[in-house]
């Protein structure tokens, strides 16, 4: 996906790029190659020869039209024909030979490599030439920014002044959000100034532009030229080893901690009064997270804006979120040791997720409820992600949903196309929860192929797990398994518990669901292991209510008494109605005979009160098959019919297949649903996704590049679709999506 990304969308180029990446860049480790000659030099010679064999008069225009548009669109093409006089019928000739045509906007290229060739066939001197027309131009309102990248562009060798300018531009065009515009003008000044430490201070800047545009090869570029190691901890927390990026990043927030104390300057500042930031917190860090205590030397409670101390709570956060990452408690601790030397209050949902960890249940309650309410000023995204994150701990899953949506939307609005993901990713768990896990898995789908073609490999770690769930709920064991595997692999290696921990339970929970119950409380117990690559502790404690359930299946109950008893604490806690259904679950699974069905009443009362549609299912299954063994048959009857009804429509076969094995063991005839107009019914979410492209003419191929799968795992599951719609070609399935409008 980055290497399509790298290539402009052009599978051509795509492919002549493959065989030239080394291997640390095949898997990730390195930047793809930053400049279009390493990246295709065959098809950008090919198209360069295309370009020189037009009349010269075209080429001109060509440039023109090229230079106002790559690598930023500035629309000043028409108007800088206009000033300098220019024929445009000059360009019938790249028209008749297929290369580009004139319209009412400008010049249309056949395709982006196109339009790079026509770019660099222009001589130095010729591209500074049209860059000057374009900037001559450029005088309207808002326009400056533009104006001022064609002046760089146009500009012979280095200038502090021009550097100034640039500068200037880019952060004006930061401040609009305008990320990719913001980008090119750092690294022109940064390419102008003569002060080496500015230079530096620059391409951090643009290093940070173009990672919130979802650039990250070009991003990890910057920051290899740069001197910024704050910067390479941040990429490294969303690419690279969680392990490393967390020293990395408490060690930077310590030095810049350092640096503004030795300023002289304390400050008492809350997150909704620091402002906008200067430095590198304009780029990477879109807010500081936490408060700072006054310093006990301070002789001033005045508060003094101090750039240094907003970065240094900025990277301490970011270093306990990569404590967090890799489930390693001793980092957590370490990251909370410093936060507490330096007088830093570390941001409410990671604060709040630490004290979670440490068993601190009434610390955590508190800190999460701050954290769900804070929305940050003017809807800052990744404040809302954590404010979602805090919702779900809290199980407020609509509240979750809320701020997650705000949170994309937000994103997308400011140009931070990084963010987008991200927010993506919680909002599906939000859905899933709720009782929509078809939207969620492809909610969680479309934000995998954002996260791996915005380099942000961690997070797609992470969804990989999240969808490896999703498949262990919808009955896709090849999904879960391969999804699992791959998050695993990749987890390991980098050294995320998170992740791990969550594929390893969606493993547990397809065993769980399809009778599998030693192999189940077996993963389970495994859980129990956590630190950097392996396991983590609030997943182990999120799947609590399932291992009670597979170990009272196996007989084993000593170890699960003890878990129950911790789960109790923590729902008692954060009183979420959820929470406490799960725990009077547990309580009736581990009670003997009759006394378990006044825990069961209780469970389903408190879900009624709660959101988490498909654990109310799977208890209303236990409980049914509870009153049957106690030979209370209606009442099993209607609880079992109410559960197999919710987990048909949740698209959960085997768990279906349980509700139906128990009423059949009562004498109650069941049928399958026949789905006959509701395909939904019929399909996984998976295959649902696989038919859609597959009737819109993507090849086996393609889907498993857009659904990272395997080809052979798509083969499979189209196989399925044929097989359960009872067709056998892709004709018929186009024409029975069309008849059910899909």
């Amino acid at each position: 996906m980055r290497v399509l990304r790298a290539a402009y969308g052009d599978p051509r180029a795509a492919a002549e790029l493959v065989p030239r990446l080394t291997e640390r860049q095949a898997a990730g480790l390195d930047p793809l190659p930053a400049q279009p000659a390493e990246l295709a030099p065959e098809l950008l010679r090919a198209h360069r020869r295309e370009i020189r064999a037009l009349p010269e008069d075209t080429r001109r225009l060509l440039l023109l039209a090229a230079a106002d548009q790559y690598p930023v669109q500035t629309h000043a093409f028409l108007r800088a024909v206009a000033a300098a006089h220019l024929d445009t019928r000059a360009l019938e000739a790249a028209e008749a030979a297929g290369t580009a045509h004139a319209a009412t906007s400008g010049v249309v290229f056949r395709d982006a490599w196109t339009r790079v060739a026509a770019y660099e066939s222009g001589s130095s001197a010729d591209r500074r030439e049209a860059h000057r027309l374009l900037a001559r131009v450029l005088h309207g309102d808002g326009e400056a920014p533009r104006r001022s990248w064609h002046r760089g562009a146009g500009a012979l060798g280095p200038s502090a002044r021009l550097a100034a300018e640039l500068g200037a531009a880019a952060h004006q065009a930061r401040e609009l959000g305008d990320h990719l515009l913001a980008g090119a003008l750092g690294e022109r000044a940064a390419a102008l100034t003569p002060d080496p430490r500015e230079r530096s201070r620059l391409l951090s800047r643009a290093a940070a532009d173009a990672w919130h545009r979802g650039d990250g090869d070009r991003a990890r570029h910057l920051v290899a030229s740069s001197d910024e190691s704050a910067l390479d901890g941040l990429l490294a927390l969303r690419s690279g080893n969680a392990t490393e990026a967390f020293d990395v990043l408490l060690t930077a927030a310590v030095r810049h901690a350092r640096a503004a104390l030795e300023q002289g300057s304390a400050v008492n500042r809350s997150v909704e009064e620091s402002g906008p930031l200067s430095g590198l917190l304009e780029g990477p860090y879109p807010y500081p997270y936490g408060s700072r205590h006054p310093h006990p030397d301070s002789q001033s409670s005045r508060q003094v804006p101090n750039p240094a101390l907003d970065v240094a709570v900025h990277l301490l956060a970011r270093a306990t979120e990569a404590a967090m990452y890799t489930g390693d408690l001793r980092r957590c601790r370490e990251a909370a040791t410093v936060s507490a030397r330096l007088g830093i209050i570390p941001p409410g949902t990671l604060s709040g997720l630490a004290a979670a960890v440490d068993g601190r249940y009434e610390d955590a309650r508190h800190l999460l409820e701050a954290a769900a309410g804070r929305c940050g000023p003017g809807g800052d995204p990744t404040l809302l992600i954590h404010s979602g994150i805090a919702a779900l701990l809290l199980g407020d899953h609509s509240g979750a949903e809320r701020a997650t949506v705000r949170a994309a939307a937000s994103a997308r609005a400011r140009g931070e196309t990084v963010t987008v993901p991200q927010a993506m990713e919680f909002r599906a768990y939000a859905d899933f929860w709720t009782g929509r896990p078809h939207v969620a898995e492809a909610a969680a789908a479309d934000a995998l192929w954002q996260a791996y073609a915005t380099g942000q490999d961690n997070g797609a770690c992470h969804l990989q797990a999240a969808l490896a769930m999703f498949a262990a709920v919808t009955g896709d064991g090849e999904v879960c398994r391969e999804r699992a595997g791959a998050a695993r692999t990749h987890a390991r290696a980098h050294g995320l518990g998170l992740p791990a921990a969550l594929a390893l339970w969606a493993l547990a929970f397809h065993d769980l669901s399809t009778g599998r119950f030693e192999s189940a409380a077996a993963r389970l117990r495994a859980l129990a292991g956590f630190g950097p690559g392996h396991g983590h502790r609030a997943i182990r404690h999120l799947a609590t209510p399932h291992y009670v359930e597979a170990a009272v299946r196996t007989g084993d109950t000593r170890v699960a008494r003890a878990a129950h008893a911790d789960y109790d604490r923590w729902a008692t806690a954060v009183r979420s109605a959820d929470d406490l259904a799960l725990s009077a679950r547990c309580r009736a699974l581990l009670a003997p005979g009759a006394e378990a069905v006044d825990h069961y009443r209780t469970a389903l009362d408190l879900h009624a009160q709660g959101t988490r549609d498909f654990e109310r299912a799977r208890t209303e299954l236990l409980f049914g098959s509870a009153l049957r063994r106690l030979r209370l048959r209606t009442e099993a009857r209607d609880r079992l019919h109410s559960a197999l009804e919710a987990f048909e429509t949740f698209g959960a076969p085997h768990c279906a297949t349980q509700a139906r094995a128990e009423l059949r063991a009562l004498g109650v005839p069941v049928s399958v649903r026949s789905g006959t107009v509701d395909l939904t019914g019929r399909l996984t979410a998976q295959q649902l996704m696989v038919a859609r492209m597959a009737a819109e003419g993507a090849t086996n191929r393609e889907i498993a590049v857009r659904l990272a799968l395997s080809p052979r795992t798509i083969d499979h599951h189209l196989r399925g679709v044929f097989s359960r719609l009872g067709i056998r070609s892709r004709i018929e399935l186009v024409r029975l999506l069309g008849e059910v409008g899909l």
